[in-house]
């Protein structure tokens, strides 16, 4: 398990102030973090990433996103999981202030990710807070959101969603 870096702790603590009323998980302690070479962007931490205090691929029912990182064939310490909205506010409705802010906060991150080759897009919330932040010159992927609404209700979007992160995982090794 890492350390966070100074440019870590100080990105955090510069979301932090962005909107101070709510809590900023910080960066899973076993992935990337900041150096990683993939960004997989979800859209809003959960209650239990504001419990864990981290946005970790642990976290969420049956620890869904590390199995699909898995079946991706993504190691974990090569990418960093973020949400485009990176605060809990106690809901995981987004307003479009909290896109707004979070379009703030991924320009923030982005310019903080020397290594970064590539990302991969998971949800809607995601595209828009992307397209909003105008953020870096990386190859984009875009990917269903794993969520249990998408696994029940869109099965052949979910069952996308690993080819979808390894294509992006193969993109960053290869740039």
């Amino acid at each position: 398990m890492r350390s966070l870096s100074r440019d870590e702790a100080d990105l955090l603590s510069s979301l932090e102030a962005l909107a101070p009323e709510a809590s900023l998980p910080g960066f899973d302690p076993l992935g990337g973090g900041l150096g990683a070479r993939l960004l997989i962007l979800l859209e809003k931490p959960s209650g239990l990433a504001h419990e864990n205090a981290v946005v970790s691929p642990d976290n969420g029912e049956r620890n869904t996103v590390r199995l699909l990182l898995e079946r991706a064939g993504v190691p974990r310490t090569e990418v960093l999981i973020w949400n485009a909205v990176p605060w809990w506010n106690g809901t995981a409705k987004v307003t479009a202030g909290e896109r707004r802010l979070g379009a703030d906060a991924l320009r923030k991150l982005i310019v903080s990710m020397p290594n970064l080759r590539a990302a991969a897009l998971a949800g809607r919330t995601a595209e828009t807070v992307w397209q909003q932040s105008r953020a870096g010159a990386v190859p984009v992927f875009v990917s269903a959101h794993p969520s249990p609404n998408v696994r029940a209700g869109y099965p052949e979007r979910w069952n996308a969603i690993p080819g979808i992160w390894r294509e992006a995982y193969e993109a960053s090794v290869l740039a």
